[in-house]
């Protein structure tokens, strides 16, 4: 599909069917991932594919706060693939402290994109969690102590019925603001003109 039909039709599933994933799809989530930009070639990442059913139930549980709903779905997913935050090279680690910005955290964030992206172009649901405890993560994945799990992606074919199989819309009825509201033309509040 071509990349606008591919953004509007890419969004969180909550709802999986149980059919599993084939391990070539996702090989092709992880080249995508791994060809992704990075604030001087860093690179720092590293996934973790979970199919195991025992360890991703687990997983699934550490996403879900002690009070509350949120995350429940992720059990449901037949993968969760955990995104963990590799050392980023010295001029990268230089220039994030320079700017005080966490570069490697935006490179993860692109990179974790293109996964999801990928995904939706082979016709899986893909929905990103930041809110999981991420100690009893890393020692559930067995992840160094000079390593931080940073962020978990549950893939599965989302469940027939589901938004995400059923809306095939213009933008796929997504609820975002209008793109004036997020928007400027040449400095912050003036109003973006739109393309006639």
């Amino acid at each position: 599909m071509d990349f606008t039909t591919l953004v509007e039709q890419r969004r969180s599933v909550r709802a999986y069917a149980e059919t599993p994933v084939p391990r070539a799809a996702i090989e092709q989530c992880l080249q995508a991932a791994r060809l992704a930009p990075s604030a001087c070639n860093a690179q720092p990442w590293h996934y973790v594919v979970v199919s195991d059913t025992a360890r991703r139930t687990e997983l699934a549980r550490l996403t879900v706060p002690p009070v509350g709903a949120m995350n429940r779905f992720a059990v449901q997913a037949p993968l969760i693939v955990a995104v963990i935050a590799e050392r980023p090279n010295i001029s990268s680690q230089i220039g994030a402290a320079l700017k005080n910005k966490p570069f490697y955290l935006i490179d993860i964030g692109i990179s974790a994109e293109h996964f999801c992206l990928q995904a939706a172009e082979l016709g899986l649901g893909t929905c990103m969690i930041g809110w999981f405890d991420e100690k009893r993560t890393r020692a559930l994945l067995e992840v160094p102590k000079s390593r931080r799990p940073v962020l978990l992606i549950t893939v599965g074919y989302p469940e027939s019925g589901s938004p995400a199989q059923a809306d095939h819309s213009p933008q796929g009825g997504k609820r975002r603001k209008a793109l004036e509201a997020v928007a400027s033309t040449e400095r912050w509040g003036q109003p973006w003109r739109r393309s006639d």
